[in-house]
């Protein structure tokens, strides 16, 4: 169980400070029922009261900064996300999203990167759907390896996009 004071991973959420656990006040709520009160890193104003025992989301520690470091070396041998069904590409995208995976995220982000610059040099459209995704993930993921890494988003972000340039799709 996480305390008052630490910073957590909350589902598609991505970092958050946990502000409290405690019992809620509410009719029809167990009064022993243990809720995290949870404030986003990057979105000022808002709380999140979760349940600790909530099954549905998944809540974890920060990728610790070795680990960020080595996704950050793996990052141009990394293989690409696979998806099923392009039937259910979407469905893929969310499933990553709310498995909070960060070798997954990188996997979905290089591949969604790669598929832009391919479809935008041959003059066609990137998809909506994707380009969502694909800003998602960058957000969770640029803004908890900042994190761990005690650095600004914008330098991870520069790094991983300069290190994709060199393996772009044929």
């Amino acid at each position: 169980m996480f305390k008052k004071g630490d910073f957590v991973v909350y589902g598609s959420t991505g970092v958050c400070e946990v502000l409290d656990v405690t019992t809620m006040d509410l009719e029809g709520i167990p009064e022993d029922k243990l809720y995290y009160i949870l404030k986003p890193y990057h979105r000022e104003g808002s709380e999140i009261f979760a349940p600790v025992d909530n099954q549905r989301k998944v809540i974890r520690e920060i990728i610790p900064e070795s680990q960020a470091k080595e996704l950050l070396k793996e990052l141009p041998n990394l293989e690409p996300f696979q998806i099923p069904s392009e039937k259910f590409r979407e469905d893929s995208y969310k499933k990553c999203v709310r498995g909070c995976c960060c070798k997954e995220m990188m996997k979905m982000m290089k591949t969604l990167h790669q598929k832009k610059l391919y479809r935008l040099a041959k003059g066609k459209h990137f998809p909506s759907t994707d380009e969502r995704y694909l800003r998602i993930v960058e957000e969770n993921l640029f803004n908890e390896m900042a994190f761990s890494l005690k650095t600004k988003r914008e330098k991870i972000s520069k790094y991983v996009y300069d290190h994709m340039k060199e393996t772009v799709m044929a």
